[in-house]
């Protein structure tokens, strides 16, 4: 059975329903973007919205993909760092209880958590404390970590670690995988740009980018930025919203229609995608196939809060996809 592997940041969300996006200005925080802070912070983010309804859920983008993969039976693990804490036991537990082989180095610096604020419009903006997830270092990748899978799936989020990147990506391509990138973020995609532009070259097989990032990456519109990608990359996707995604290999590309959904929040969306799109490639789907699943992951992920669906929700995920 093809395995995926998945490299990011090991977090922990802690999901918040805003009741307006003044709260987002008391923060200083970007609406739709994540921004790193402190532990202080992080904190003080977290008392100011006490009063606010919240879920836990084990996070960070690479994880919610390989979560989605491993929902749909295919055999996965998962890279990250997480601290001696409770956070960092709660988000082990959970990977086992999904079926996710945890690789899981550990450190003395508390555990990162992703303070998940999502606005009445369902947009959501990440203050983020990296904590033990940034300490994940080149010296704790081995090419064991790579053996008997056949797909790489790594963040965005994490290229702010060139030498991690690079290291994991050449093991990634000594043992054979196919190498997936999310962008993850357009902040991200602007500070890094040089570093993306030699990695999608040279390593990356099949990228996934949304309007923004796709933006900072190439400074065009949706389609001629894919065009852009394709020609880096195997495989270009572009998420543009309720819009749909766009896919393009070689000469082929299509335009995938988002499916109808009520929205409640948007975490996860991308990721699920994702883990949507790559399922349909292990499948040797079309690339129409891939994106229409991945929308429907995507779609059904909005419709609940935070990344991870109920058993309703993927039994819809199921039947529609039959229908395909």
């Amino acid at each position: 059975m093809t395995k995926v592997l998945g490299m990011g940041n090991a977090l922990v969300d802690i999901l918040t329903k805003l009741k307006t996006d003044k709260t987002l200005e008391e923060f200083s925080l970007p609406k739709g973007s994540m921004q790193l802070v402190d532990f202080e912070i992080s904190n003080k983010v977290n008392k100011g919205t006490d009063h606010l309804e919240k879920q836990i859920a084990s996070g960070g983008s690479a994880a919610n993909t390989i979560h989605g993969i491993a929902k749909m039976g295919l055999e996965t693990g998962f890279i990250g760092k997480v601290g001696e804490d409770e956070m960092g036991t709660f988000f082990h537990d959970d990977m086992l209880k999904s079926n996710i082989n945890p690789q899981l180095l550990k450190s003395n610096t508390p555990s990162g958590k992703a303070m998940a604020l999502i606005s009445p419009d369902s947009e959501r903006t990440f203050a983020t404390y990296l904590g033990a997830a940034v300490e994940l270092s080149p010296d704790d990748i081995i090419s064991d970590h790579f053996v008997g899978y056949d797909y790489f799936h790594i963040e965005g989020y994490l290229v702010q670690n060139h030498a991690l990147i690079e290291k994991a990506v050449k093991f990634a391509k000594d043992n054979g995988l196919k190498v997936t990138l999310d962008m993850a973020s357009y902040n991200v995609v602007e500070e890094n740009l040089e570093f993306l532009k030699v990695l999608l070259d040279k390593y990356v097989d099949i990228v996934f980018a949304n309007e923004e990032e796709a933006k900072s990456f190439t400074g065009m519109e949706p389609e001629a930025a894919l065009n852009e990608f394709a020609m880096l990359c195997e495989i270009a996707v572009v998420k543009i919203g309720k819009h749909g995604s766009l896919v393009k290999k070689g000469n082929e590309v299509y335009k995938v229609n988002s499916i109808e959904a009520n929205p409640i929040d948007t975490t996860g969306a991308g990721d699920l995608y994702a883990a949507g799109f790559i399922y349909g490639l292990i499948k040797e789907y079309s690339l129409d196939k891939c994106g229409r699943i991945g929308s429907i992951l995507a779609g059904k992920t909005i419709e609940v809060i935070g990344p991870k669906m109920d058993d309703q929700q993927w039994s819809d995920v199921w039947n529609l996809i039959e229908k395909i």
